[in-house]
């Protein structure tokens, strides 16, 4: 403690001298501040049990549950996610493993990959190139990135859960100046598409080529994006984000693809439409005195379905024959049943921290509106973080819609989920 004292008045009255025997008492062991490790390594358990009350009545319920009687499901998730990395000299060896085993009582699955593992080597600061799996993330969205032209899909309900990478090359090249352009940074990235190399990225195999081209202009962070036309359509996107006030931001995105092939159901008969594309979402984010964060997005994809088209679609499977179901099924997984399927879309999530002084306590509701169909989805939740390194989130999610809406045909009414989650 006196060491401690000693030092704090050097730093205040450094015009002060200390007493002879103070000097000698004094002494400073850099040996006690060792080097950061080469080697890192965190992630989490978790474990996750869902209850989903079923709508027998529904349309996407015989497309799932036919045969089956049930009105109930109950669901036991376990979870594990490993992330380390190895750094030597300027180079680094990233890698993030998800494995995952489900049980109900209808099915057990399990799998585990990588989400991602990489090479990254950086020369020097403004210079650094990536080779392996990578998940880039591109775009300023919240629940939805139009401009993510080369990762896989958030899920608007959970969109913060880690999602897997594909195999890249890429670079990004910074560069920092004065005026009102602090910064440029140019993000060229190569992705093959072949039978057994991001197989799922598109129909076509070959090189697709993208690149980011980021500018910091005054306090606006602008990208400007773009793929090429290869194992999907070539798309041009922008997006922005800059605040209004200190706790106050907008953000946008924008993305034209060109030539996109879309499936529909036409008469009974599967065809493809094929057209050029707007995707755009606009959203505010704003933290409140009383640490409340609020999320506002508008989002509109014309790749989505209409909702005569969503209807035509639920109204045949809710009048086909048993035999018939099977090949509905693969048309819904062709489109109609992704998350996010039609054109327009209201999301809305309001967390508050600590409430009514509560420590460690975060409720939070989130609300999803499909504005062509009139139907939504509310997701109320508990998150509580008091004991240390261990995360308990308790949430419930509602559907409302019309029978032949896109929430009101889902195959449950709702669903319950109790998680909890070690990091470390």
């Amino acid at each position: 403690m006196k060491h401690l004292v000693h030092l704090v008045g050097v730093v205040l009255f450094p015009c002060v001298p200390l007493p002879a025997h103070a000097a000698d008492d004094f002494s400073f062991d850099l040996s006690t501040y060792a080097a950061p490790s080469a080697f890192e390594l965190h992630g989490y358990a978790e474990l996750r049990q869902e209850y989903q009350s079923l709508d027998t009545d529904s349309p996407l319920y015989r497309l799932n549950f036919a045969g089956s009687g049930r009105d109930a499901l109950n669901r036991s998730i376990a979870a594990l996610e490993l992330s380390g990395s190895y750094r030597n000299g300027d180079s680094r060896i990233a890698a993030t493993w998800h494995g995952e085993q489900q049980h109900d009582e209808l099915a057990d699955h399990g799998a585990g990959r990588f989400y991602e593992l990489y090479l990254a080597h950086q020369p020097d600061a403004a210079t650094t190139v990536e080779v392996g799996k990578r998940a880039l993330k591109w775009g300023k969205g919240y629940a939805w990135n139009p401009v993510g032209f080369i990762e896989r899909p958030k899920d608007p309900n959970d969109p913060e859960l880690s999602r897997e990478g594909y195999v890249i090359a890429g670079a990004d090249f910074i560069h920092s100046r004065g005026g009102d352009l602090h910064t440029i940074a140019f993000t060229p990235v190569l992705l093959p598409v072949t039978a057994a190399v991001n197989d799922d990225f598109g129909q076509a195999t070959g090189l697709n080529a993208a690149a980011k081209l980021y500018l910091l202009y005054r306090d606006i962070d602008i990208d400007l994006l773009w793929l090429s036309d290869g194992s999907r359509p070539g798309r041009l996107g922008v997006d922005f984000s800059t605040n209004l006030a200190p706790n106050f931001e907008i953000h946008g995105e924008y993305a034209y693809i060109l030539d996109h092939q879309q499936k529909v159901l036409d008469a009974g008969t599967m065809t493809t439409r094929s057209y050029d594309a707007h995707s755009w979402l606009l959203g505010l984010r704003y933290l409140s005195e009383r640490e409340a964060t609020w999320i506002v997005e508008y989002y509109h994809d014309d790749r989505g379905y209409s909702a005569a088209q969503m209807q035509d679609f639920l109204s045949r499977v809710d009048a086909a024959a048993e035999a018939m179901l099977p090949q509905l099924r693969s048309i819904g997984q062709a489109g109609y049943t992704r998350p996010a399927a039609m054109q327009d879309y209201l999301y809305l999530r309001v967390a508050q921290k600590d409430p009514f002084d509560i420590l460690y306590l975060t409720p939070a509701l989130t609300a999803i509106g499909n504005l062509d169909d009139g139907s939504w989805s509310l997701t109320p939740e508990l998150l509580y973080t008091g004991i240390d390194d261990l995360e308990l989130r308790l949430r419930a999610t509602f559907l409302h819609g019309a029978r032949l809406s896109e929430f009101g045909a889902k195959p449950n009414d709702n669903r319950f989920e109790l998680r909890l989650r070690y990091s470390f």
